[in-house]
C-alpha cells in the first residue's frame, strides 16, 4: 500500500502523464507542432500498424499532415493507466478519435471515428516527463454521414 508522502508523488506522476496524453491530442488537433516538440524525446518511435514515424522531425510532420485529410479532428482521452519504476513509465490511454472528411465523393461531409489505445513509455529527465514511445491500436472505426457540420 502507499502511505503519505509517496502518494502524493505517485499522483504527481500520474497526473503528469495524463496530462501528456491531453497535450498530444490537442497537438494534433490543433497542429501544433511545437507541443509534440516539447512532450517528445528527440529519439522518440511513434507507431501502429499502418504507419511508423521515428523522431522529433517526423512526429512534428504529423499534425499538418493528418489536417491534409480531415477537415477538423477531435481526439478525447479517456481512462490512462500507469506503470511508474523511478524514472521510467509504461502505460496504455484510451482514445476515441473524431475526424470529418469534407465528403465530396461520399455526397457531403463524413464522420471517421476511431477507438484508439496508446501504449506508452515515458522517462523523466531534468525534471519534466516526455514520451520515449507511442503504439496506436485500432480497435474499431466507424464511417458515416456527417448530420451537421459548422463552418
Amino acid at each position: 500500500m502507499i502511505t503519505g508522502e509517496t502518494t502524493s508523488g505517485v499522483v504527481a506522476d500520474e497526473w503528469a502523464l495524463l496530462r501528456l496524453s491531453w497535450l498530444y491530442a490537442r497537438a494534433m488537433d490543433r497542429n501544433e507542432p511545437a507541443t509534440l516538440e516539447s512532450i517528445f524525446v528527440d529519439d522518440a518511435l511513434l507507431e501502429g500498424d499502418w504507419f511508423k514515424v521515428q523522431g522529433l522531425s517526423q512526429i512534428k510532420q504529423l499534425p499538418a499532415n493528418l489536417h491534409e485529410r480531415y477537415v477538423r479532428m477531435m481526439h478525447t482521452v479517456h481512462n490512462q493507466t500507469v506503470e511508474i519504476e523511478g524514472d521510467t513509465a509504461e502505460g496504455e490511454t484510451y482514445c476515441v478519435a473524431h475526424h470529418i472528411l469534407d465528403g465530396a465523393a461520399r455526397g457531403g461531409p463524413t464522420v471517421f471515428d476511431m477507438g484508439i489505445r496508446y501504449h506508452s513509455r515515458w522517462i523523466r529527465s531534468e525534471g519534466r516527463w516526455r514520451f520515449t514511445y507511442r503504439h496506436v491500436t485500432l480497435d474499431w472505426s466507424e464511417i458515416r454521414a456527417a448530420r451537421r457540420t459548422l463552418s
